[in-house]
């Protein structure tokens, strides 16, 4: 709806807001000069990186690349969309958005349906207090929830009869009862949808009611009820006890994923404040979405039973093209039998703070589930375990964690099995949060084609282009260098910032050589490819020494006898 609302006040809106001011008055803000500084709201950090320049109109932190305007800031900051952000900065300054006719309506709409919602959303908690709620009081009190906690959720009870909220609705309440679902009319008469329930709303962001829960007190096919989609209700897009949590923690660094509205409820009444939980079977793309708008570390929670396994996976595979380099995901899957409601009540909350502590990681639970049932001993399983894992890795964008993850990959499949040679006792406890010794890992030695090498070389050290091109000369097997270095003389490039700047602004070069390394999985350390490279320029004895020498001092821990015997002697400038 933003394109309904003129550029031009948004443009005097934000020359009114004094950005120090809006900002100051939701984090602590330092002078620095003409601007300000604090410690970013967006991410964890303990040196301030976060600026506020006032006279520019923006903010920026060098730690995270948060960057904006007074807009984006209450967008990010409240978790607002952009015309529920330009509604809360226009009442700051006293003005009215001029919506056109059409967009009005449809706010009106909106609101009208939400102030519905909150009605019947009082009429529920006031029946659980009254005579007609005293089963509903009685199975909350034997599931461990005080009237504080109750009070805070807002939970509630609907009646038994089958009109009972419409009945007391006004006339002008009842349509939109009807239009949200909470009213049926699909017989021709108005009947309640929820009856003898446990209701629990689901507020947005603003606390305003868009949908209700409901857990069945009787014999019902159905145990728990969501209301329908409506026009202020996307079941994939809302978080239940999101905006609960927003209120008791006022920068959410993390949230913990949980499957229903009880184990958010129990959890908060043990001092777990920030569980929330997807609505629906799975934890899909928008939920995520939704959830990373608020937090960039999420810790998923399943029962751990094979739906809670299943789930679990879902979640993953719905994350993978969603992850990026800051985003931190762990999974925690709970002993058999047991849902965060009942193992909080029977552990306590510091035994289950401690499970979340060491959740699993979402590169480790994904080598995890898919290498189950396999013998990394053999070949077979090893391309088994890459052809399984392969197609999701290729799933996600670019980045830092990506390329880990593909090392990882190579690694497991490349039959160092020590990743699997785990005790039992390990085995078993690996998915409940229990923290666990990180895995030594062997560095991977490549072995690349001579071109590659002399390529690897160049971009390490442009200076050794004329000595490349003269021995390229003289060969047909090093045409990429060839070409590389070519370009490097004609272009005079002397280091290698100087070479990376040139092929990322010359469009001509970066289509020549974008590809030059595609082959190429993994990159040795610099010593190894300058290593490699000046052996192939000027072969020698003493480099061949150096050589195998360095290969051996990188090894030093798996050397064998007869290895441990020749790096003695290497060591000593001469070979057996």
């Amino acid at each position: 709806m933003s394109g309904l609302i003129p550029q031009q006040f948004v443009e005097n809106l934000l020359d009114r807001i004094d950005l120090a001011e809006l900002i100051g008055s939701r984090i602590t803000l330092k002078k620095a000069g003409a601007n300000y500084k604090a410690c970013c709201p967006f991410h964890d950090e303990k040196t301030p990186s976060f600026n506020v320049r006032p006279d520019k109109g923006f903010y920026h932190c060098f730690g995270c690349g948060a960057h904006g305007d007074a807009i984006s800031f209450v967008r990010e900051f409240e978790g607002l969309g952009f015309t529920e952000a330009v509604e809360e900065l226009a009442k700051r300054v006293g003005l009215e958005v001029p919506y056109d006719q059409a967009a009005k309506q449809e706010i009106q709409q909106a609101r009208t349906l939400t102030d519905a919602l909150d009605f019947a959303s009082r009429f529920y908690h006031s029946a659980l207090q009254g005579q007609q709620g005293t089963y509903a009081r009685d199975y909350l009190k034997q599931r461990g929830l005080d009237s504080t906690v109750i009070e805070r959720y807002q939970v509630g009870y609907a009646p038994s009869t089958g009109t009972a909220l419409f009945d007391v609705a006004s006339k002008d309440l009842q349509g939109p009862l009807i239009e949200t679902g909470t009213v049926s009319d699909k017989y021709g008469r108005p009947r309640d949808l929820f009856r003898n329930r446990v209701m629990f709303p689901i507020r947005n962001s603003r606390g305003k009611t868009v949908a209700f829960g409901g857990r069945t007190l009787g014999d019902d096919k159905a145990k728990y009820i969501n209301s329908p989609e409506s026009d202020v209700f996307h079941k994939s897009r809302e978080i239940y006890g999101l905006f609960e949590a927003k209120q008791a923690i006022r920068q959410l660094d993390k949230l913990l994923v949980v499957e229903g509205y009880m184990d958010v409820i129990a959890l908060a009444q043990h001092g777990i404040d920030y569980a929330v939980a997807t609505l629906g079977t799975a934890t899909n793309q928008d939920s995520l979405t939704a959830l990373l708008r608020q937090v960039r570390h999420i810790v998923f929670c399943f029962d751990g039973d094979q739906a809670g396994f299943r789930a679990a996976d879902r979640a993953m595979e719905n994350a993978l093209e969603l992850m990026a380099d800051g985003l931190h995901l762990q999974f925690l899957m709970l002993p058999q039998g047991e849902d965060p409601d009942t193992l909080v009540r029977k552990e306590g909350p510091e035994a289950f703070q401690k499970r979340i502590d060491g959740a699993t990681p979402m590169s480790r639970y994904l080598f995890d589930r898919q290498s189950e049932g396999l013998d990394l001993q053999l070949p077979e399983h090893r391309g088994e375990l890459r052809a399984r894992v392969e197609p999701m890795l290729n799933k996600m964008p670019r980045s830092t964690l990506r390329d880990a993850m593909w090392h990882e990959m190579l690694r497991l499949c490349g039959g160092r099995n020590q990743w699997q040679n785990r005790q039992q006792g390990q085995q078993k406890g690996k998915w409940y949060g229990e923290r666990r010794d990180r895995v030594t890992e062997e560095r991977i030695d490549v072995k690349l084609s001579k071109d590659s090498i002399l390529c690897l070389a160049l971009l390490e050290a442009p200076d050794l282009a004329t000595e490349v091109k003269e021995l390229a000369a003289s060969s047909r097997q090093y045409n990429q260098a060839r070409n590389f270095a070519g370009w490097i003389l004609e272009k005079a490039v002397r280091d290698r910032k100087s070479l990376v700047r040139g092929l990322a602004l010359d469009n001509a070069a970066r289509e020549r050589f974008y590809h030059l390394f595609d082959g190429i999985e993994h990159i040795p350390a610099r010593e190894s490819t300058l290593a490699a490279a000046r052996e192939l320029l000027s072969p020698n004895e003493e480099a061949s020494r150096q050589l195998r020498l360095a290969t051996l001092l990188r090894n030093l821990s798996n050397l064998t006898t007869e290895e441990r015997q020749e790096l003695r002697a290497l060591s000593s400038g001469t070979r057996d």
